[in-house]
Parts: structure tokens; sequence; C-alpha cells
């Protein structure tokens, strides 16, 4: 599975972006999905999940009421659609899959496939 994040770009405090993570493959819709952000100097970090079906999703909380995930299989596609940005919010967002997730979907070492980044700026 390869995959391929974009969307990111530069937007205002209280702005909206949304993300797109494209997947090749025939086993996408089999793979649960994770979205995760790194800031400069600071960790990569976990930001949401959906489920390979897309009933099951869970957000860190600093995100919570703000962001959503969402997927649709049939185009290979996940989606992450981030509202009331904040500054804190910049990094760079990256899609991962795979079929060692299961309950450990914060866990980046869990995700066996990765997309490139797409860097999410957003100004005060």
């Amino acid at each position: 599975v390869q995959l391929q994040a974009s969307g990111g770009g530069l937007v205002q405090a209280g702005g909206s972006l949304r993300l797109s993570c494209v997947a090749s493959g025939r086993t996408f819709s089999t793979y649960a999905v994770g979205w995760f952000r790194q800031a400069p100097g600071k960790e990569r970090e976990f930001v949401a999940h959906i489920s390979l079906g897309g009933g099951r999703k869970y957000y860190t909380n600093s995100v919570k009421g703000r962001f959503t995930i969402s997927r649709d299989n049939a185009r290979n596609t996940v989606y992450l659609q981030m509202n009331s940005l904040k500054p804190e919010d910049t990094a760079v967002y990256c899609c991962a899959s795979g079929p060692r997730v299961g309950s450990w979907y914060e866990r980046s070492g869990r995700y066996d496939f990765w997309g490139q980044g797409t860097l999410v700026t957003v100004s005060s």
C-alpha cells in the first residue's frame, strides 16, 4: 500500500483545511488509517484514527470537536477535516495505515505504511 497525503497549506487561525490521504492497493479498505503530526522540534504525535469500515473514530484530546476524520473506501481516500485551526496545530501531517494497528491506534510503530507529509501552517 502506498499513501499520498495532500491538502496542507497556510491558513489563519480560526480557518479550515481538509487533508486527503489517497492510497493505492486493493487492500486499503481492509486497513485502519491514522493521522499523525510532527511540529518543529517536537516528537510525532497521534491526531486521529478511523477503523477500516469507518464506524470507529478516535481523536487526541486537543483536536476533539475541531477535527473530523472520514473515509471513502470506494475512492481509497481518508480525509481529515480541520476546523477552528490554531497556531499550535502547525505541523507536518502524515497518514498511516496497516494491518497491525488494532487497539494500539495511538502508537506510530503499529502502522506499516506511511505517506509523505503535508505541511499545515496556521498563522496567528
